[in-house]
Order: structure tokens, then sequence, then C-alpha cells
């Protein structure tokens, strides 16, 4: 690891297990010192007990969600582990200070050295510390890190699993998307000094400043196209317009839909019945279909396979592509660059929630385990999300919702309502105190 000694630098710390530590990584990289996020589980010169701790993690993790598609004993599977997750009611407001066992069994782990190699490579020059994911920061914590450490949350509640066992005494600071997450913090016995509410981190190449010209831009093309019939406009043209200044006369690109699929591609086949659903319009080109299969080469060629079947192989780079990347960097590069045409984001209620920030129409595909169904209840509160209706049949209801204005409502809904300047917060706050 090299040392930056630049006060406006910080070690940027992630897991590469997933997306969604690494997806909230990414626009905090500008912080990095020198520009690279460490992986935790995955870095130059980490002890191999460490990496094969990290490794059964990811392992099992895995292998849960390849085995929730067996019908029953995987359900059941998944709901055993889905338990360790969970996300208590938040009323009647109550102490929910007491660890759950999942925190005293990483504690355990962190007892017997796991992860005192990093801190202590770390602390050679101790940057502040922002990592997306709850184990590094209890490192950070129990090693005695003497930078300051910060923990970006990327759900819109969270579990107890995200605290440490004794809050009231940790040094970590969290980062905090929503109202939600930072009074659920406070209900684990957070201090209220140790926790900023900061937005989520959005990638900048797709905000620009804090003038938001890039996001502006976008936004008034994706409006045109999700309002056909200007029945929105009609009614809040005027809001639009205090917003994001004078529409266009039309789009730079057709209708195009965003359909981000899980890591392991569960849902990937919801994607294939909409665009067979879509298929007329597909060949048209008055539809485009973006098929996310992240960096996973297995999910893309089953795009590839199941578009030829639909004997639509001929439109992949025209009215269908395939987002796909070689490594993680790469894939979010291009998804990010993608989304500037993007004007239906459907996906399930990941960290992509958030997006609806950038002014796009969350389609909610089915959540899978409880920070996702707080996701998709967030995303409905904003009045940015809309759950999917059956894809077989996208080629009635899309248009149903378009001509009524639903989509460019929830647009709105999400840009207006939601946090945009997450990045920018988080580096006053780290870098700059």
């Amino acid at each position: 690891m090299k040392q930056s000694a630049s006060k406006y630098k910080a070690w940027v710390v992630g897991v590469d297990m997933g997306y969604g530590h690494q997806r909230t990584a990414y626009p905090l990289r500008q912080l990095a010192s020198d520009g690279n996020i460490i992986h935790a589980n995955h870095y130059q010169g980490i002890p191999s007990s460490d990496r094969t701790i990290w490794e059964n993690k990811r392992r099992g993790y895995e292998f849960i969600s390849r085995f929730k598609r067996i019908p029953l004993v995987g359900q059941l599977l998944f709901l055993v582990f889905n338990e360790y997750q969970k996300i208590k009611d938040f009323y009647p407001r109550r102490d929910l200070s007491r660890p759950n066992f999942a925190i005293k069994h990483e504690y355990s782990l962190i007892k017997k050295g796991w992860g005192k190699h990093l801190i202590s490579e770390l602390n050679k020059n101790p940057l502040p510390l922002i990592t997306t994911f709850f184990i590094p920061a209890f490192m950070a914590d129990h090693f005695n890190y003497r930078g300051q450490i910060f923990c970006v949350i990327c759900d819109a509640d969270v579990s107890r699993t995200w605290v440490s066992l004794n809050p009231k005494k940790s040094k970590i600071n969290y980062f905090a998307p929503t109202t939600w997450v930072a009074d659920r913090l406070k209900l684990y016995g957070v201090p209220e000094k140790n926790i900023c509410q900061t937005g989520y981190p959005l990638p900048l190449e797709n905000i620009g400043t804090k003038n938001m010209e890039i996001l502006k831009d976008d936004l008034r093309r994706r409006i045109l196209n999700l309002d056909p019939k200007r029945k929105y406009l009609s009614k809040y043209g005027s809001l639009v317009r205090d917003y994001l200044g004078e529409l266009p006369k039309r789009s730079d690109h057709p209708l195009t839909i965003m359909f981000s699929v899980g890591g392991a591609g569960a849902q990937g086949q919801i994607g294939i019945r909409a665009i067979r659903s879509l298929i007329k319009e597909v060949k048209k080109g008055a539809v485009k279909i973006n098929l996310v299969a992240g960096i996973r080469s297995g999910v893309r060629e089953y795009f590839y396979k199941e578009i030829a079947r639909l004997g639509l192989a001929h439109q992949v780079g025209k009215s269908i592509e395939i987002v796909f990347g070689e490594t993680m960097e790469s894939y979010f590069r291009i998804f990010n660059e993608k989304l500037r045409k993007t004007d239906i984001l459907w996906t399930k209620p990941s960290e992509l929630s958030f997006y609806c920030a950038l002014g796009l129409p969350i389609l909610i595909a089915p959540a899978i385990g409880y920070q996702e169904e707080f996701n998709k209840r967030w995303l409905l509160s904003v009045g940015s999300g809309i759950p999917q209706e059956n894809p077989d049949y996208i080629s009635e209801w899309l248009y149903d919702f378009l001509n009524g204005g639903r989509f460019a409502q929830s647009a709105m809904e999400g840009f207006i309502k939601a946090e945009k300047f997450g990045t920018f917060n988080i580096k006053k706050l780290a870098c700059y105190g």
C-alpha cells in the first residue's frame, strides 16, 4: 500500500464480495490514496489466515445464494441465513443495542487476530479510513487505528450487525444515506455525534458539479421519453422547468430500459421474458433494452443464448446491449456511462435504489432479504419506485404507465426528494473535517 502525505486523501476500504459494497466505494475512489480502493479481503500482503476467513465467508454467501433456488430446502436455508440480517420493527422505539449472534461471531474472529495486519499497515499513515463494509470498521476500532474511522451504509435501513459490540465506546462514525438509518443507529446505541446523514455516494460522472449540469441535462431528455402523451408535463411542466430549465424539443435516444440483475444472475430470466413481450418494439428500434451482466461471463453468455433463441441476435449492439466488464472497475464505468441514456432502471431494490436521486424511475423487481424489503419500502415512500407487473405482459403495462405519466412522476420525485450529494458530503466530512 503506497502512502500519501495529502491531508485531503483517505484510505477507502471495501470488500470484493458482491456488487453492493464495491459500487458504494467506487464513487469515493477519487478520495482514495493514490486513487486505489483497498479490498480488505484481497490486498497485497494479506496473511493467508485472514484470506482464508474471508474466502470462507464469500463461499458461504454464494452457496446460499445459489442454493436458495432449490425449492423448499434452499428457501428454508435462506430464511435461516436471513435471520442474521434481520431488521426489527422500528416502532415502538426501544433499546436495540444488545449485540446479536452475528456480531459476536465476527468479533470472536477479530479478537483472534483477523484484520490486525491490515490495520497495522494502515496505521503507518493514519489517514481517515472510509469503509463501505462494517467488518473493516470493527477491525480498525478493535486494533486501535489512530485515524478517524468512517463506515458508509449502503441500504435504506440497517441491521444490528453493522454496529460494534459496544457502540457507546466505539470510535466508528457512520455516514447514513437516509433518516431511517440515522434513527435506527440511535436505537442500536450509536451516539448521535457519531452519525452524519450524508446521503448515498452517487457517481459524479452522472451528476457533474454541485450545479448538477450533467444530471439535469440527462433528465431533461429522459422526461420526454417518460411522458410521451405529456400527461405529467401538462400538470407539472412549470415545476419541471423550475428544477431543470427548458426542455429540448425531442429526446436524443429511444425509450431505454436498463435491467440490472443480481450478481449470481438469478433474476436474469425476468429480463428475457420482458424482451419476448416487447419483441416487436425491439425489432423496430422503438425500445432499447440494456441487460446488465456485471462481471459474470456466465450471465453474459446466458443473455446471448436466450437472445439468439428469440431470433434477435442481430439486435445485439443495436436495440439490445449487454453491459459487461472484465473487471469491477470497468463494469462500473460502463454501467454509469449507459445510465446517462437510460430512462427506466429495472432492478431488485439493492443499493441501486439510491440511484433514483439521478432522476431514474426504479422499476422494482422482487426483493431478496430484509435489507431489500426495507429499500423497497423507502423507494415507495419517496415515490420513485414502481413494483413490476408480470414481465410477460410488459408490452401492455409499460405503455399504460408511460402514457399516464407515472414514470415521469417517479423520475421527478426521486430527483427532488432523494439526496444527490452524498459523495460531496462524505468528502467534506471525512477529508476536510
